[in-house]
């Protein structure tokens, strides 16, 4: 077994592990909740399905990014409902419970829509690269590996509610071990490509998350705590999903180097726009206090 098959295996181990925990953690009647503001949900699909990954291309072509190595990143930037949104939300002093039904709609529709876009942009990013495709398979393995657990996760959750309070702390913190464990296994067997890096790839990098963060706000409505929700379910794209995708379908490739290397820096940014927001939005809190 070669080294892009083992990440592969375990970023589907991962996802399939993430998406049970993320079930487990939400409320139905919450995601039904969000689900039912039809308005906020077609902006939540309009930010993350059309105008980051247009972005996504226009910044690929723009920078001429090398094929292989725009095919990573449109696979990170297609891949929407991540699981770090809603405590990025939660740092930013959002709506939770707003971010939380994101998360899980953009999840489970991500499966089907991911592949859907790679294949209508690959063609455009990958240049005269033939690169192939199999959007029917991509679609069928993202069904079963995180549309599926994440069903069954939820579904305990509503059937057993006290089952899943008792497990859901510790299958949170494997989750969070598995994914640490898969980005540093990636990062070292990745190595020398992720050191072929140029400033202009972080350049890049950074116009396409700042690209997502304005999307997120644009899209976000005129509540400020929804807005917030908004923009860390636009900015933050799901690892585990891109992962399994650029493993299993460009294996060998810089396409894996570029998907990890995108994963590890819009994690960094993110958590410290959020960070940065919500220390403003508590002193912004505490002269209004006084000011009463």
């Amino acid at each position: 077994m070669n080294a892009d098959k083992i990440v592969n295996t375990f970023a589907t181990v991962t996802l399939v592990e993430m998406m049970v925990t993320i079930g487990l953690g939400v409320k139905l009647a919450d995601v039904v909740g969000v689900a039912r503001d039809l308005r906020l949900v077609a902006r939540a699909a309009a930010a993350n399905y059309l105008v980051v990954p247009a972005a996504a291309v226009l910044l690929l072509l723009w920078f001429r990014t090398p094929p292989m190595a725009a095919v990573g990143l449109l696979v990170a930037a297609v891949c929407a409902g991540a699981p770090y949104g809603p405590p990025f939300t939660s740092m930013a002093k959002g709506n939770v419970i707003v971010s939380v039904g994101l998360m899980v709609i953009l999840a489970g529709t991500s499966a089907i829509v991911a592949p859907v876009l790679l294949r209508l942009l690959v063609p455009v990013v990958a240049g005269n690269q033939p690169v192939d495709v199999d959007a029917g398979t991509m679609v069928g393995a993202l069904v079963l590996s995180q549309l599926l657990p994440l069903c069954i996760g939820l579904s305990l959750r509503h059937r057993k509610p006290k089952l899943a309070d008792r497990i859901e702390r510790p299958l949170s913190r494997l989750s969070v071990a598995l994914n640490l464990l898969l980005l540093g296994f990636v990062l070292a067997v990745q190595f020398r490509m992720l050191a072929k890096i140029r400033l202009t790839g972080y350049a890049g990098m950074l116009a396409l998350v700042a690209s997502s963060v304005i999307a997120g706000w644009v899209f976000g409505g005129r509540h400020a705590d929804i807005r917030k929700s908004m923009v860390f379910a636009t900015s933050v794209r799901n690892v585990g999903v891109s992962l399994v995708i650029a493993s299993a379908s460009f294996p060998d490739t810089p396409a894996v180097a570029a998907a990890t290397a995108y994963a590890v820096f819009q994690t960094v940014v993110t958590a410290a726009v959020a960070a940065v927001w919500g220390t403003s939005t508590s002193s912004t809190n505490a002269r209004s206090t006084k000011a009463a």
